[in-house]
């Protein structure tokens, strides 16, 4: 026999929102299991059971926004620390970039519950994803997030000679980071001192990492993709919304 989950688990696995969008929406009463309202947190569900949302859920989530920011150095992704500001200050009306086509209209409002999904390193820069959105955040850091991230990374190489062709491979497949083997990447030299990364797992400083196991020297990092969605020519310290026939 089947055994029941909780009712917010279950609408974060259906993609209808996030777990704690769905404990917000259970409490306002916008949630109804087989036809019949279920407001009480904890609620358990059996897989086979159909769950829908009032049409206020639906709209409220369509008023969320999700922004793409180009990060400069100097600042962190999420909660300020060591002194350094939170890339979301850099979010205002006069730092969005005019060519911005997206015709939804800036409010101080849209910085409530924007949360980063994802992050980059301090001293690492390029595209930044902050969010409203739940199945947002879920799709691109949810542990079986399938999503690429491409980066640029300026190196040099602190051995004699060059990169060997073998430590290249190993870059692609065959490291080994706290004790669990990383994913296939894709790894290729851009021109003579920068290489093309990309990944679909996230460890903290991963890429740094990597190329320090095979004696390269990280000078540069910039992140141009996620997904289908690219950077382009977003200017540094400036956002735009991510714009409704894009997704990552």
């Amino acid at each position: 026999m089947t055994e029941p989950v909780r009712l917010s688990k279950r609408m974060s696995e259906l993609g209808l929102c996030s777990r704690r969008e769905a404990d917000e929406w259970i409490e306002k009463g916008w949630v109804r299991v087989d036809g019949a309202v279920v407001s009480v947190l904890g609620s358990k569900v059996l897989p086979h059971q159909k769950v829908t949302v009032e049409r206020q859920a639906s709209a409220e989530q369509a008023q969320r926004v999700t922004i793409l920011i180009n990060k400069p150095m100097g600042f962190v992704s999420g909660q300020a620390e060591d002194g350094y500001k939170p890339a979301v200050t850099l979010v205002n009306g006069e730092s969005r970039w005019a060519e911005d086509d997206c015709d939804m209209q800036y409010h101080p409002r849209q910085l409530r519950s924007l949360v980063p999904a994802g992050r980059l390193d301090i001293d690492s820069v390029g595209l930044l994803v902050l969010t409203q959105d739940g199945r947002i955040a879920k799709h691109l850091i949810g542990e079986d997030s399938s999503v690429d991230k491409e980066y640029l990374v300026r190196v040099q190489y602190t051995r004699p000679g060059r990169l060997p062709e073998h430590d290249l491979k190993r870059l692609n497949h065959g490291l080994i980071m706290d004790g669990k083997p990383l994913r296939h990447a894709k790894v290729v030299w851009q021109n003579e001192d920068q290489l093309s990364f990309t990944l679909r797992e996230g460890k903290k400083r991963q890429i740094r990492r990597m190329c320090d196991m095979v004696g390269l020297k990280v000078i540069g990092l910039k992140r141009v993709r996620i997904g289908g969605v690219k950077l382009g020519e977003l200017p540094t310290g400036q956002w735009r919304y991510l714009r409704p026939d894009e997704t990552f």
